[in-house]
């Protein structure tokens, strides 16, 4: 019903890849609520049930700014909540694990960039 709800007639979700462990910086967390304030709504979900960081509403004519600007200014991939596989996670692994015997977040970008097909 966009006659009845015009600020609500497009409503766009986003979601975009959380870094290994969920490492963010204050830097970048800035530069996407900057970006989100620009051109959605400004709501988001911190990691919502796909595991990814959850941009709420936004317009048909922003998405590809939005993605273009996630892919070339953060060097940040969109997120998956497609059927066949979602976003993987891993656990903070070497980072800050004295117990850790593998490189969980090496692991999980190497699945992440081979089956990008499947994330989307």
């Amino acid at each position: 019903m966009p006659e009845t709800y015009p600020s609500i007639a497009h409503f766009h979700t986003i979601r975009v890849n959380q870094p290994a462990s969920k490492f963010y910086n204050s830097d970048y967390l800035r530069t996407v609520c900057d970006l989100w304030e620009y051109r959605g709504s400004g709501l988001m979900n911190l990691h919502g049930s796909t595991g990814d960081l959850v941009l709420l509403g936004t317009t048909t004519e922003q998405l590809e700014p939005i993605f273009f600007e996630l892919t070339h200014e953060l060097q940040q991939d969109i997120g998956g909540s497609g059927s066949n596989l979602r976003t993987p996670e891993c656990c903070i692994g070497k980072a800050r694990c004295e117990w850790a015997c593998y490189d969980t977040q090496d692991l999980c970008y190497e699945l992440t960039q081979y089956y990008q097909d499947e994330l989307h």
